[in-house]
Parts: structure tokens; sequence; C-alpha cells
């Protein structure tokens, strides 16, 4: 059973995926925002095909041994990369000329977070890549050429659609595509999934937290860090106390008008305003009045006409009926319904105690959807956070003595 299990390679782990939908990098970031709106992901991968159309973007093709010369995954955007973005002070001046520039604006420029892998990558070497700080690992998918075909044929040209290069497309790997493998093959790492995520030493202290009473604009720098770090934003009180959190997971399920909340409101405010999907209409009014104090009428139109039209400012989960009757809404917004517990109840952090086991607290960030858990004690006071990246340590580390 070990055996089998270290004879894997990542093509194994790509079964079912589904293919990237694509951006080319000339996009501008208003075509990342209606990318980011239309796709049942939270992240959309972005695009330099060097030969390929302006317009386009992705429908030439280029051998899958040429991906990292002349046609190459550059980067991946969600919706707190646009939020960020837009925080900025001369961006909530004016936000439309904001949308107006290149999607190369907002791009993360983290080297290394996504990697072009060879489907024959064995499983060892993806842990690897994953714990030197690749987040997400670009594998080609293999498919029969008529079935390319035929989907080459009904391919629309536009900003976005499947990444397909000389018969194929790509999907890719994240540490909770790993975990979950791993996790389906537990039982050969006993006992050390049974204990402690305290005795195995993966607890991290270096955390990013910020006071409930903050603004929520001294949290900008932090919620990026967080999302380039696939963790979140813890919320204490003045007594170090978890309260809840500002996580990249919910907000990627927002829209861009959060920018316009994280100007004006507090992290306590914030956390109630992307609570289940929508704002309390007090909050609402808070954010336009608090921008018109600020003389920011740039994002107060942007503000005052997507929360008019009801777009996602009114919340998506208020009956399966509204969700049937929206297609473009349904994929995203039922999907994050469903995809954390916390975008149905309060807002609440996922936490764990130290002495809880690593097999438990694995299984907790997976049903949740998230890369982390939080440690706190029974008083509440935060220890720290235990991610994916600290799990994928102890399994590496038992699958060399596998050999």
């Amino acid at each position: 059973m070990a055996v089998s299990l270290l004879a894997h390679v990542v093509s194994d782990l790509c079964l079912g995926k589904p293919a990237l939908r694509s951006l080319t990098v000339s996009a501008t970031v208003a075509d990342a925002l209606a990318a980011l709106k239309n796709s049942d992901e939270n992240f959309i991968s972005v695009w330099d095909c060097v030969h390929h159309s302006a317009k386009a973007g992705f429908g030439d093709d280029h051998g899958a041994g040429s991906v990292g010369d002349e046609c190459r995954c550059v980067g991946k955007l969600c919706m707190v990369d646009v939020i960020c973005y837009l925080c900025k002070d001369e961006n909530l001046l004016s936000p439309s000329a904001a949308l107006k520039a290149p999607v190369s604006s907002v791009l993360p420029k983290i080297p290394g977070l996504v990697i072009h892998v060879e489907p024959s990558l064995s499983l060892l070497e993806a842990i690897d890549l994953i714990l030197q700080g690749a987040q997400n690992l670009v594998v080609p998918i293999q498919t029969k050429p008529s079935s390319y075909s035929r989907r080459k044929q009904l391919q629309k040209p536009s900003t976005t659609g499947p990444t397909i290069h000389n018969g194929h497309e790509f999907c890719w790997l994240t540490q909770e595509d790993v975990i979950r493998f791993l996790l389906s093959s537990i039982g050969l790492f006993s006992p050390i999934p049974a204990l402690s995520i305290d005795s195995l030493g993966i607890i991290t202290n270096d955390i990013l937290a910020i006071e409930y009473h903050s603004p929520a604009s001294s949290a900008v720098k932090a919620i990026s860090r967080s999302l380039a770090e696939q963790t979140s934003v813890a919320v204490v009180d003045s007594d170090g106390c978890l309260i809840g959190e500002i996580s990249p997971f919910t907000l990627a399920c927002c829209d861009e008008t959060v920018a316009a909340a994280i100007a004006t409101l507090s992290c306590g405010d914030l956390m109630a305003y992307v609570d289940c999907g929508g704002p309390p209409e007090d909050l609402v009014r808070v954010v336009k009045a608090r921008l018109k104090e600020k003389n920011l009428e740039g994002m107060l139109e942007e503000f005052t006409i997507l929360s008019d039209s009801g777009t996602s400012l009114s919340s998506p989960f208020s009956s399966d009926e509204e969700s049937m009757l929206s297609p473009p809404r349904s994929g995203r917004y039922g999907r994050s319904m469903s995809y954390s517990a916390r975008m149905v109840r309060r807002a609440e952090a996922i936490v764990c105690h130290p002495k809880s086991s690593l097999v438990a607290v694995m299984i907790q960030a997976i049903a949740h959807r998230v890369n982390y858990v939080w440690v706190i004690e029974d008083d509440c006071s935060l220890v720290g956070i235990v991610t994916f990246s600290d799990m994928l340590k102890v399994f590496r580390e038992h699958l060399d003595t596998m050999g």
C-alpha cells in the first residue's frame, strides 16, 4: 500500500478536475472582474500567449512542451485582488479609471505561486513544490482529439475561455487537493494522524491579527498578505481573544463594492457586512454617508449603482427560487453558500484546540473549504494557526520513511 501511494503522479490527482478558465495578460481589470463574476471558481488563471491574438488569447495551439516558452500561466486572480487594488487611495477616488488598467496592475507579484508541471510529476515532487511556495500546479489534461475538436468548434471568442493549446486543456492542483488525496490513505500514516497538533509542533504563532474596533482600511495589507499565504486575518478583542476573522475565502465570494465598505467601516462592522452574502441595510447607509463625507464621489457612484440594482448587496441566499432564477449568480454565490457553514450562520472563524488531533483538524479545514484552522484555548484566547502547509510538512517527512 505504501509503495502504491509513493507511485502516484499528479495526473492521478487530476481526475475529475475542471479545465481552467483563462484570462489574457492583455485584458483589463474590468475584464477580470467580469470573468470572476461569471465563474464558478473563486480564482481565474492569467495567461501570456506570445503568438495568440490579443482578442481571443486562448484559441491557438502551442505544444505542451512549449507552454513554458510561448504560452504560460503567469498567475491567478480572485476578487480579493481586485478589492485590495480598489482600496488604494487613488483608485477609491476614480474606480472607473482603475478598472481600465491592465490586469497586470492587479496580478500578484510573488514569483512561483503558479508553476507548470508535467502529468508524470511524482506526488513527492508535487508536495516539495508546494512546500517551496507554489500554490497552484498547472497540469495538462489528456483529452481525446475528437473531444478537443468538438469543444474547439463550439468555443466562442472572448477575453476568457477554456485554456486549450494543441489539444490540451489544463487544470491546477492545490494544497487542498493534495491534503484530500492523503486523507484518502490516512491509515498508512498511523499513528501520526491521531497525534495532537500541539505535540506535532505545527501550530504557527506568527499570525495576522487586528483589533475589532480598528478601521478596516488598516487591515488591507494584512488581507492581501493573508491571501498570498492562504490564511486569514484574525479579529481580536483587547485581551487577544478571537472574535472572528476577515477571510479572503469569504471576501472572494463578494463583489468589488466591498472596497467601499473597507474604506469606511471598522473591522467589526466589516465582518457583519460580508456575513451571509449581503450586508444589513443600515451598514449600506453608513457606507454611503461616509463615502460622501470623504468626497469619494467616484466610489459612491459605483457603490450606489450596484446597491440600487441589488446585484449582490442584497443577500443572494434569500431563497432557493432566487438562486434558480439568477443563473449568473447561482454558480458563484450558490456555491459559496455551501462551501462554508460560516456563510449561512453568523460568520465565525473555524477553530480547534491545541490538543485536537491532526486528522480532526484536516477534516475541519476540508469540510469548510479553507486552508487553515485557528487554534484557541478554552477561554478563546488565540494561540495560533494550523495550515495545510504545516500539515504537508508532517506527511512529507513520513513519506520519506515509506521509501
